[in-house]
């Protein structure tokens, strides 16, 4: 059984049930969600396809002194040309498309997955929160305030100094913006938790002799989708641009690794010199995280149609 009232926040219980179709529904109803969602399969088939798309073009990750003159690219715009459809590097040599490309896999999987455990992590304690209640509620909810007031990105510069090159740099920033990501998705689903807690067919179930368990992954855990996925799908751009900034202060993605970051931050002591150097890794960042954010508004907007109306 279940209540047919929407949630507190406007989210209808059955909405979340079906995120391809909310999806699916977001896409067609307008045209630039539609034209973000291109934009983020376009990305997403660039970085899982990076090896492809480079030998495709003829390069690699190689540096290349031949394609420099005193260190800055031979020819116009950067050296853009067939051979070298971004342009290059300046003092490497290296191909712009083929770090462009394979900064687009490092980027998205450090942003996928850290939003997968920061969701995980947020979901699993916000909810045994909300409905446990008690000294481990008051301990959740002191937690999250701590985490969110802490300077978090000061914190994050200094841990990926000390930290040994040895240790995979991918897999340290996706724990560590995961830990960081959690409080957010926790007052959430703790929120809504507690608000359907209260409802009658949560009572029900208790009177007709569901136990804790059955009621919470039962009753509570299918009403809470609709949340969880839009919280998570608005998360993701958020964890690309961290990624990215640590890369561009030197302390995220370490060489030879590509990384949207670092190819940005060498690009900025060339931009007076030739600004097309930073015109690519820039605008791929950049759309990147603005798709992301539509086709999450767009999602939020089809599971939580009173959203429309926000301001």
């Amino acid at each position: 059984m279940s209540d047919p009232l929407p949630l507190d926040g406007g989210v209808a219980p059955t909405a979340a049930r079906s995120l391809p179709a909310a999806l699916w529904r977001a896409i067609r109803a307008d045209k630039w969600t539609f034209t973000c969602a291109v934009i983020v399969v376009v990305i997403v088939l660039m970085a899982l396809g990076a090896d492809l798309w480079v030998s495709i073009e003829g390069q690699n990750l190689d540096p290349d002194i031949h394609n420099l003159t005193n260190g800055v690219p031979i020819g116009s715009l950067g050296g853009v040309s067939g051979s070298h459809w971004f342009g290059v590097e300046p003092l490497t040599g290296i191909d712009l498309f083929a770090l462009v490309a394979h900064g687009a896999r490092v980027s998205l999987l450090v942003g996928l997955a850290s939003t997968l455990l920061a969701t995980f992590l947020g979901v699993l304690i916000g909810a045994s929160a909300g409905y446990l209640g008690g000294w481990w509620d008051r301990l959740v909810t002191w937690s999250a305030d701590v985490f969110l007031g802490f300077p978090s990105l000061i914190f994050m510069i200094a841990l990926g100094a000390v930290t040994p090159i040895q240790f995979p740099r991918q897999l340290l920033m996706i724990v560590v913006l995961g830990i960081f990501g959690w409080p957010r998705v926790a007052r959430i689903v703790r929120a809504q938790v507690l608000s359907l807690s209260k409802r009658n067919f949560v009572a029900a179930a208790k009177a007709m002799g569901g136990g804790s368990w059955h009621v919470f992954t039962k009753q509570l855990l299918p009403n809470l989708w609709a949340p969880i996925i839009v919280v998570g799908s608005l998360s993701i751009p958020a964890m690309i641009g961290s990624e990215a900034a640590l890369s561009f202060l030197g302390v995220g993605v370490l060489p030879p690794t590509p990384s949207w970051g670092r190819t940005i931050s060498r690009a900025i002591d060339w931009f007076e010199t030739d600004p097309m150097y930073l015109v690519f890794p820039g605008l791929a960042l950049f759309l990147v995280t603005l798709a992301f954010n539509v086709v999450g508004d767009g999602i939020r907007d089809e599971l939580d149609p009173r959203s429309k109306g926000r301001a």
